[in-house]
């Protein structure tokens, strides 16, 4: 995710990033330009009586309306993105909670002295937000990860299993799991602060399921594919109805026309995912080293 000022007004405007949608519609709106022009051509040269232009003006009352209704369809398409991408940033302020009360609860009930314990949660709990940012890309976490954490570090030997699991984060919080229920057997904890262990922990699956959701359900593709056909047939159609009225400078109007509709439908698609690592998605990989931190911050640094 980029990060800026939204009060600087002036960058924005001359601004030109790699997801900017201009970059991705150049080749479109070439050919929509030239496909302007030679209409104004036809219409205004080769046609240029009054019947053609009375029926222009026919057309143009049917037209409006379109363009009412597309108006419509893309401001549904945008508020459903948004509100995937909201609900994904409201997943992760969830996460980031969850772990931050289990390392509280840790600190609590855990002896002071016992540093390997610590070390253990704290490198599952850790570990988790980043395997979850990965799982959701369709990715594993990088071996690196794994390699700098030494073989003496008391959750070295769990490692392995967490490396060649499909679905790390599901593993990590079993393992998560499981180790709670050896302190249990050794009088660490009692079974009361143990329920209290299984809230937290599935909260985290709860998370994570919430995600994978969000991620596994697109928006339908009949409607994509008709928000895609309807803007294209209103952009056809632009030309016909205005060339009579603005005769050449069609091309640069309905290049424009075609630009901003266009991108809005771009825009809705780059954030209807918000996991991927594009600019305007959630900024996992930061928020999953502040988890990191706070983890370590609460049972390490005391």
């Amino acid at each position: 995710m980029i990060t800026y000022n939204p009060k600087d007004w002036f960058t924005f405007i001359f601004k030109i990033h790699k997801a900017e949608t201009m970059k991705r519609l150049w080749p479109l709106l070439l050919g929509v330009g030239f496909y302007s022009a030679g209409w104004a051509y036809i219409e205004t040269v080769l046609f240029k009586d009054y019947k053609s232009v009375a029926m222009a003006s026919n057309i143009g009352i049917i037209y409006s309306i379109l363009g009412f209704t597309l108006s419509l369809f893309l401001v549904f398409r945008t508020n459903t993105a948004y509100d995937r991408w909201w609900d994904g940033r409201k997943l992760w302020g969830e996460l980031t909670n969850a772990i931050r009360n289990l390392c509280i609860h840790l600190n609590a009930t855990l002896p002071v002295d016992d540093t390997a314990r610590r070390q253990y949660y704290q490198t599952l709990l850790g570990m988790f937000p980043v395997a979850l940012r990965f799982h959701l890309q369709d990715r594993k976490i990088p071996a690196h990860f794994f390699t700098e954490i030494p073989g003496s570090h008391p959750a070295a030997p769990d490692l392995k299993e967490i490396k060649s699991a499909r679905h790390q984060p599901q593993a990590i919080a079993k393992l998560f799991m499981a180790a709670l229920k050896t302190d249990i057997k050794h009088g660490l904890l009692t079974d009361l602060e143990m329920e209290h262990f299984k809230a937290e922990i599935n909260k985290l699956m709860d998370v994570c399921g919430g995600c994978e959701r969000i991620k596994n359900t697109p928006i339908p593709f009949t409607y994509s594919i008709f928000i895609k056909k309807f803007i294209f047939l209103y952009v056809m159609i632009f030309p016909i109805v205005y060339s009579t009225q603005l005769y050449f400078l069609i091309a640069p109007v309905t290049m424009f026309v075609l630009y901003v509709l266009a991108s809005i439908e771009l825009i809705a698609e780059e954030i209807e995912n918000p996991f991927n690592g594009d600019d305007s998605d959630l900024p996992t990989e930061a928020m999953a080293k502040n988890i990191n931190i706070s983890t370590e911050e609460l049972l390490l640094n005391r």
